[in-house]
């Protein structure tokens, strides 16, 4: 241990000044506390020891004062320990963020602690500070970082149908059906299916990438490369031919006469019958069936003939 180190962790604290980063001394408010030239460096034991040291101090301060926040950065720095420690658990999950990213979701979480922590309690930090870490990852996952929402409480039964599947797959040496999954959790199968679907919601794949083979390679036998999801799942849309339609018939109904275009509207614009539209017009159904068989044929002829 180098004599700087020595001197931080002495029981006897140095009576000088504490310095901020920026080398520039703040005062008497800090007389007294010792200097932590590296607080990430620090040991577990001699973090815990010098923070009790510093939320002494950050109860005397006033909040806003460069005292105050230098204290307040010290903490957070003294602590970076108990933010990885908490999500080491989340680093490995599939979709997750980056183990950086985590990293910072969770000094929030320590933030908050340390804002919150009253040492009149006689209760240690890490016993605040571990769950409110926890809490906050935990909340980044829940809403950050799934590929589409859903409701929270479909987020929790992913999470227990993931665990069940485990457990039954241990027990039974197969994957389990939604029977059994409803039946082990105490849920109806509607349930049990409605979350498994949510669960597909957690992350995307993009309709160009490679499908994979069942042994996980991505070229398929025979050495062709693999085809994207979108090659396997498209189709001819049959909408399409009457958007072609519609465009080409447009200019041939501006071209009718005007109690052509209204039996038309009626009869397929708001569906009425033809002794409807007989009524509404005031022409016989026998009338209104000849204009209408008329109509149509002239637009078929001309549509064909273009």
């Amino acid at each position: 241990m180098t004599a700087t180190t020595e001197a931080t962790t002495s029981t006897t604290p140095p009576t000088t000044a504490a310095t901020p980063t920026g080398g520039a001394a703040v005062g008497p408010a800090l007389s007294g506390l010792p200097e932590v030239p590296c607080p990430r460096e620090l040991s577990t034991v001699d973090a815990r020891q010098l923070t009790r040291v510093f939320f002494e101090r950050l109860r005397s301060l006033e909040e806003g004062t460069r005292e105050y926040q230098y204290v307040r950065s010290t903490l957070i720095e003294m602590n970076i320990s108990l933010v990885n420690f908490a999500a080491r658990p989340f680093r490995d999950r599939p979709g997750g963020p980056e183990n950086e990213d985590i990293v910072q979701v969770g000094v929030i979480g320590l933030i908050k602690a340390i804002d919150r922590y009253d040492p009149e309690r006689n209760t240690q930090f890490t016993t605040l500070a571990v769950p409110y870490i926890t809490g906050e990852i935990k909340r980044h996952f829940r809403d950050a970082t799934w590929a589409v929402r859903v409701p929270r409480r479909l987020q929790e039964q992913r999470l227990l149908l993931a665990k069940a599947t485990e457990e039954l797959t241990s027990e039974t040496d197969h994957a389990p059906t939604p029977a059994e999954l409803a039946a082990h959790l105490g849920l109806s199968e509607d349930e049990v299916r409605q979350g498994l679907v949510a669960a597909n919601a957690y992350s995307t794949q993009s309709l160009d990438a490679p499908q994979t083979e069942a042994g996980g390679t991505g070229t398929p036998a025979g050495g062709q490369p693999a085809r994207s999801l979108a090659e396997t799942v498209g189709d001819l849309d049959p909408a399409l031919e009457a958007v072609e339609d519609r465009q080409a018939l447009a200019p041939l109904l501006a071209g009718l006469d005007e109690r052509s275009t209204r039996i038309l509207e009626l009869r397929f614009g708001q569906e009425m019958t033809q002794a409807e539209i007989g009524e509404e017009v005031g022409l016989s159904q026998m009338h209104v069936s000849r204009l209408l068989n008329r109509t149509l044929e002239t637009l078929r002829e001309e549509m064909l003939h273009d």
